[in-house]
């Protein structure tokens, strides 16, 4: 499907500064990759060199660029990376058909309310007793479907995904390949004759509207009660959520990153790569964990947190600098130290 300058600046509130009108593009990439045919944008000024050697058919910048290369058609937008995502979602959408119907070997127990005329099931997807599934929602091949599991409208499972009994999705939830959701909490008791036994486990995990979880996630069900993911958080990839977590609404977790039980994380909170936060914590809204910050103790609100143990960023910052200052000033120390020894002091 193709887009025109001109549809391109209404879809994303610009303004066209060069080019036809009637231009049109068939898709998006970035900066060097990009062929006349496509559109791109420049969204962080350590690209600008890329920019000015693009091939791109149209791009998106922002307002007072210094320099532009030539043929190249420009739509002026305040945020280029949020414009570019519109152009994204709309080639994205003329790409992905969403055709309803059950696949012949798909599983349904007959108990499961599901229209089969409002909702796709791919190839080998088994789906328990007295499930609930909105219509729009599009479950792909050889998922897994539990007991009771209850699904809003318009959801995108991705294949091989499993979603264990009882637990609860609201709607346009989208789950990558391989996630797991509502497995088993860690959970176990060293017994009198040494060893461990495991708790049962038999809460549910719980999704809000608007939930992204990235391939190969998995959120641990309740030891009783829920682990909720709040409305419109987006979790990507490789990431462990434990038993009983609460995240808020709108938060951010980046890959690697593993969160442990009974955890209280706010509304607006940003988690970066390799973040391991401890258990029975509590993690302000608004707050900030930087890559590799190992939380140990509760965190403020409007907070921005780095390092192990976490320290607020700046105090992380000063620390970090001084220990890269540390190995010029023990050469130092030992230069001096020489110096002392030859002079016979």
């Amino acid at each position: 499907m193709k887009l025109s300058l001109e549809a391109v600046a209404a879809l994303t509130g610009g303004t066209i500064l060069s080019g036809d009108p009637e231009l049109n593009v068939l898709g998006v990439a970035s900066l060097l990759d990009a062929t006349p045919e496509e559109a791109s944008f420049l969204g962080n000024e350590k690209y600008f060199e890329d920019f000015l050697h693009t091939s791109a058919g149209i791009v998106l910048v922002p307002p007072g660029l210094p320099k532009y290369p030539e043929n190249v058609a420009f739509v002026e937008v305040a945020n280029p990376s949020m414009a570019f995502n519109a152009l994204v979602k709309y080639f994205k959408a003329s790409s992905y058909k969403f055709v309803p119907g059950i696949h012949p070997t798909a599983i349904i127990d007959p108990s499961a309310k599901i229209n089969p005329d409002r909702v796709r099931v791919g190839a080998y997807t088994c789906i328990g007793a007295h499930c609930e599934i909105g219509d729009g929602t599009d479950i792909g091949n050889a998922c897994q479907i539990g007991d009771s599991v209850t699904m809003g409208e318009n959801c995108r499972l991705h294949a091989n995904v499993t979603i264990r009994e009882r637990c609860k999705l609201g709607s346009r939830v989208t789950i990558q390949p391989g996630a797991v959701i509502g497995s088993d909490g860690f959970g176990f008791l060293m017994g009198d004759n040494g060893r461990y036994v495991g708790i049962d486990q038999v809460g549910i995990v719980e999704l809000g509207d608007d939930v992204d979880v990235g391939a190969n996630t998995t959120i641990d069900r309740a030891r009783f009660g829920r682990t909720v993911i709040g409305e419109g958080t987006k979790i990507d990839n490789l990431v462990q959520i434990g038993h009983n977590v609460v995240v808020g609404k709108h938060c951010i977790i980046v890959a690697l990153s593993g969160i442990a039980g009974s955890t209280h994380v706010g509304d607006y909170v940003t988690i970066a790569a390799q973040v391991g936060i401890a258990g029975h914590l509590k993690i302000g809204s608004k707050s900030t964990l930087a890559a590799q910050t190992g939380v140990t103790a509760d965190i403020p609100e409007n907070a921005a947190y780095w390092g192990t143990p976490a320290s607020p960023f700046k105090d992380a910052c000063r620390q970090f600098a001084a220990l890269r200052k540390l190995p010029a000033l023990i050469k130092e120390v030992h230069s001096f130290k020489r110096k002392l020894d030859s002079s016979g002091n």
